[in-house]
């Protein structure tokens, strides 16, 4: 087996013993990488020759006893978190050439414990879109299916995490956009409770729904890579000053006194593709014959997830991207020789039009006049929506419910027809609206071959409990540990 295909955690035992080296492994990735990326596009900037070096750095740490949990494990970086003297795009035109000077929280985290950094992953412009088309650098592919999308924003880290063209990544997720393409994928994505991963060095979105979370081939890894990113942050002032954890200590005992919720109106108004269904009422089975319970919940106003979602987060995005103007950095239009002019061609040329899209959806929600009715009509939705989590958490632990309601689409499908593309996120906006983690793991196939997550939800910062019972489950399973089969020849 090449080095390239193992998880995080066992290539960290081998490094310890002595077994391979970093510089091994990277070399391993590049190999695959050089192998694959050609029809996978899972990368919008690739460092061969830093990561090296950080490979024969971490080499020495490890010669010297000085090993952490990353210390020399390649990681892929999701193309809109900061590190000092990389371009850092967002996949849009406007940041094409933009090389920030410093390095984000979570960047700076990674680096304390000496992990090589592969490259910058391709994602949908500005975290906006489900399918990862929407990025000005091209579309990534679905390593199972190069006709599908791998999901979206963050379909990049996905794919390569997949297509093992690095051992983990990190992704952001603001609706869903570490979740879903995990799903779409068939790896384990986990959207921390917001506070707890510092974003700063992450660029905006849309700032009360941006979570920053790992994406990994199983939920040890994930653990491992959580338990480095989390902690508070005094540069983020929406960050949460709490405890560090050991997420892979949650790993353990059995589930047998975990009750699990059902929320009833996610399968009462059908909408959900029957590979899904079935895969997740057999993940209900599995998870019962393990010992949990299920009580069935209910969450009245989950309906309007999506309209409400898609008012705040282009609000929010319309103030975020207004700093986006040519004056202070990125690309500047050379079309126009007044300062009105070059504001209005910079933005028209530099943004892509799903961006475009929110950005005029926000500015007129938040306009005199309209505020009222869509804003804070939205904002008042999100409490009612979170209102009913409370209730729901009240007589359970976790909630249960898909990640996606159908597998992968095709490429090209929904590009067209937004309304269809949003509602691929219907299961995994709720969260992020909530401010809750919740975690996707494979729970099945689809007919076509194609991957099914599993989509669990807990309380704020009970992270663990996420772990634990996505950790039993999959030990008792084998889903994660298929593999696309990619023709090299195609690359």
């Amino acid at each position: 087996m090449e080095l390239y295909s193992y998880t995080l955690h066992e290539l960290q035992e081998m490094l310890r013993k002595g077994e391979v080296t970093s510089k091994d492994i990277t070399m391993s990735v590049f190999k695959r990488i050089k192998e694959v990326e050609g029809c996978i596009g899972a990368f919008i900037t690739l460092m061969k020759e830093r990561a090296l070096e950080q490979a024969d750095m971490a080499d020495i740490r490890i010669r010297k006893g000085e090993i952490d949990s990353l210390t020399g494990i390649p990681i892929a970086i999701k193309d809109n978190m900061c590190i000092q003297g990389v371009r850092t795009t967002c996949g849009s035109k406007i940041l094409e050439n933009y090389v920030p000077p410093y390095d984000g929280t979570v960047i700076k985290r990674l680096k304390e414990q000496s992990p090589v950094f592969v490259g910058k992953t391709n994602m949908d412009e500005f975290a906006m879109g489900s399918s990862t088309e929407a990025s000005y650098f091209g579309i990534t592919h679905n390593p199972w299916d190069r006709e599908r999308v791998p999901g979206g924003s963050s379909g990049g880290s996905a794919s390569a995490v997949c297509a093992d063209e690095c051992i983990a990544a990190l992704g952001s997720d603001t609706g869903g956009s570490i979740r879903q393409p995990a799903a779409c994928c068939g790896i384990v994505g986990l959207k921390p409770t917001y506070g707890r991963v510092s974003r700063f060095g992450l660029v905006a979105f849309a700032s009360s729904l941006d979570q920053i979370g790992p994406m990994t081939k199983d939920v040890k890894d994930c653990a491992i890579l959580l338990s480095v990113i989390s902690g508070y942050d005094s540069l983020d002032s929406t960050s949460v000053n709490s405890k560090a954890v050991d997420y892979e200590r949650a790993l353990k005992g059995d589930i047998k006194d975990i009750k699990i919720g059902i929320p009833k109106e996610y399968f009462e108004k059908g909408g959900i593709d029957r590979c899904v269904e079935r895969s997740i009422f057999n993940a209900k089975s599995e998870l019962e014959r393990l010992g949990a319970t299920f009580v069935e919940v209910s969450l009245p106003h989950s309906e309007f997830a999506i309209a409400t979602y898609y008012l705040i987060a282009p609000a929010e995005a319309s103030s975020n991207l207004a700093r986006y103007d040519g004056v202070k950095y990125g690309y500047r239009s050379s079309k126009a020789k007044k300062l009105k002019g070059m504001y209005t061609r910079t933005r028209s040329e530099g943004f892509g039009q799903e961006v475009k899209r929110r950005i005029m959806l926000g500015t007129y929600a938040l306009s005199a006049g309209y505020y009222d009715a869509y804003y804070k009509k939205a904002s008042q939705v999100r409490t009612l929506i979170k209102r009913d989590f409370d209730y729901a958490f009240r007589e359970c632990d976790l909630l249960l419910t898909p990640t996606i309601p159908n597998p992968a689409f095709k490429i090209g499908e929904k590009i067209d027809d937004p309304l269809q593309m949003y509602l691929f996120d219907v299961f995994t906006v709720p969260a992020n609206l909530t401010g809750i983690p919740a975690i996707s793991v494979p729970c099945g196939f689809s007919k076509e071959g194609l991957p099914i997550g599993l989509q669990l939800l807990a309380r704020h910062f009970e992270e663990e409990m996420l772990l634990k019972v996505a950790y039993a489950f999959e030990q008792h399973t084998s889903f994660h540990l298929k593999k696309p089969i990619i023709k090299k020849e195609e690359s």
